[in-house]
């Protein structure tokens, strides 16, 4: 009796518990929140489960135990060949909802996979004085009266940063970028972006060269007109041979290049050094306004001191701009988290979105494995009654029915994870630009759902066919 209740009511229990909980932690991985409750819950459902299933082993013994699970499972996979087609139409719901599921994953991780890729192109441990804040403003006109952001405040932090070796702060760049018509002979490409910067700016981008260099200090300091450009522009003005030591032309002036940087893709329309062609400040200023143009500041720092490396940066500013204790920054520095806060609501519609389908697809799924195994159990109560009647326990038919239920989601599962890789692959190959990530958590998410599913869905049927009198089983018509 003792084993009975373990094996037929605790031990599902605890599974599902820990099934949700660890499905939960996983959505709450995909998600990047840190659910931390949900993991507790999760994990602390799995011990519980795995720990009645090894006592209820112990408890009727391996050698009643794996006789009757092997059993199970030969009389589930015959039942899955005798109806094929029965099967396959009761696993299309969980098909649809493992599809729905693995696919919003998919999604949300390429997302994340996107924007890591063009923000790599920024430095993960790089800050951005600039005069505007990255985010929609609804006072904008009081930060328009804010005044310009000077190239020339690189010098006072690279002062700041020799004087203090064991600071957070590490290197100060001036940059500035605009908008410019790119000219090779008869190629032409508009709209990209031109930026200025200095010859330090290769020592905190995170972006490798496919040929050539960057250009030098001394190249930088001579206003030289050389140029370093992203793969795109390469691709599109020297599509057939290599651009280093090549000319082209921006407004009049005559670049050599020098570098072309590696192929980084771009995602979202964010920022992708595929498209840009970067220039020394002093060689960017004899052909573009830098006061309008907007300049920035952008400072490298210990990523393990984020918040000190701001409050030194906000300290050099105000110094600089010659602030009062009352007044207020009329600066923002920047990083990349205010990019990523402002993708979090796109991952979190596709969420909403895939968790409705989902849970949708899953209910009807489960509806209808549920119907067609009370349907199972009534087209074979003669059968039950008379495996009753040889001595069969409760155990035993409940294990039968739950194990065919499991198998037929299962079965799905594994159908739809096959479905969403091979529409994945597609979608990869028809947009190479749209990154789509299939990882071996949403294979795992995939079968989680899968055995759940099977679990709540096949438990009832199960049990009313384990509570079933012999005798009266025996006599059904």
């Amino acid at each position: 009796m003792r084993g009975r209740w373990i094996f037929g009511v605790l031990w599902p229990a605890c599974l599902i518990a820990a099934v949700l909980g660890c499905g939960g932690w996983l959505i709450g991985w995909l998600m990047k929140t840190d659910p931390w409750i949900v993991a507790l819950l999760g994990w602390s459902g799995l011990v519980a489960a795995v720990g009645a299933l090894v006592f209820g082993i112990f408890d009727y013994g391996w050698a009643i135990f794996w006789p009757e699970l092997t059993e199970s499972l030969q009389i589930s996979a015959s039942q899955v060949r005798a109806n094929k087609m029965r099967s396959a139409l009761t696993a299309l719901g969980v098909v649809i909802g493992i599809v729905a599921v693995t696919l919003m994953g998919t999604a949300i991780l390429g997302i994340d996979s996107g924007v890591e890729r063009s923000l790599a192109g920024f430095g993960d441990d790089v800050l951005y004085v600039t005069k505007w804040p990255w985010r929609n403003v609804q006072d904008w006109w009081n930060f328009r009266n804010r005044r310009d952001i000077s190239i020339d405040y690189a010098q006072p932090f690279n002062e700041w940063i020799a004087a203090h070796p064991d600071g957070p702060l590490k290197l100060a760049v001036p940059s500035v970028g605009w908008n410019a018509t790119v000219i090779r002979g008869e190629y032409r490409i508009g709209s990209m972006t031109i930026l200025g910067a200095g010859a330090d700016l290769a020592r905190i981008v995170r972006s490798d060269m496919k040929e050539g260099r960057f250009f030098s200090a001394v190249e930088g300091k001579s206003a030289r007109n050389v140029v370093v450009i992203g793969f795109d522009v390469a691709d599109a003005l020297f599509p057939n041979e290599s651009p280093l030591g090549q000319v082209i032309r921006i407004r009049n002036q005559q670049y050599t290049v020098v570098g072309v940087a590696a192929r980084q893709g771009s995602f979202l329309g964010l920022f992708s050094w595929d498209s840009v062609v970067i220039m020394p400040i002093d060689s960017f200023a004899r052909s573009f306004p830098i006061r309008w143009a907007d300049p920035n500041i952008r400072v490298q720092f210990d990523v393990a001191r984020m918040e000190e490396a701001k409050e030194e940066i906000r300290g050099i500013m105000r110094r600089v701009r010659g602030l009062g204790p009352e007044q207020k920054d009329d600066f923002e520095i920047n990083s990349q988290q205010v990019i990523r806060d402002q993708i979090d609501p796109i991952k979190a519609k596709i969420a909403m979105g895939g968790f409705f389908i989902t849970g949708l697809a899953l209910f009807v799924g489960a509806i209808g494995i549920m119907n067609i195994t009370y349907v199972s159990v009534k087209e074979r109560t003669k059968e039950i009654g008379t495996r009753k009647a040889l001595g069969a326990r409760r155990r035993t038919i409940l294990l039968q029915f739950l194990i065919e239920a499991v198998s037929i989601c299962l079965l799905g599962g594994i159908a739809g994870l096959v479905f969403a890789w091979l529409l994945t692959a597609g979608v990869g190959a028809l947009l190479p630009a749209f990154p789509l990530v299939f990882s071996t958590a949403l294979v795992v998410l995939g079968l989680v759902i899968s055995v759940v599913t099977g679990v709540l869905s096949g438990f009832m049927p199960a049990l009313q066919a384990s509570k079933l009198d012999p005798v009266v089983a025996l006599r059904y018509e």
